[in-house]
């Protein structure tokens, strides 16, 4: 147990240290319009990654319940933004359809 401890903090401390070098570094700094640009579209293209893959492999009987949580997720993405919030959406969309179609 006691030979657990320094490998959890060393994983602390690698996972830590690339989010805390660009915050110390960056504090004063003006990000430039097109990155920020393309920082803002990160979270579509993780939604488009995590779910367009499993979306058509989920319910393979019922593919219009995936197809509409799909498009509840583009729709929600690209209007409110953030990434917790559509999937989590989407998800219930797809359970309401599963529900009441089956």
């Amino acid at each position: 147990m006691n030979s657990l401890i320094p490998v959890i903090l060393g994983m602390a401390a690698v996972t830590y240290g690339p989010r805390l070098i660009p915050f110390l570094l960056m504090t004063h700094k003006q990000v430039p319009r097109r990155l920020d640009a393309f920082l803002k579209c990160i979270p579509v293209a993780a939604i488009g990654a995590l779910i367009i893959p499993g979306v058509f492999s989920a319910t393979p009987d019922m593919p219009l319940a995936a197809g509409s949580g799909m498009v509840f997720t583009m729709i929600i993405g690209l209007w409110r933004g953030g990434i917790i919030i559509p999937v989590l959406g989407s998800v219930a969309v797809t359970c309401l359809i599963l529900f009441f179609a089956g």
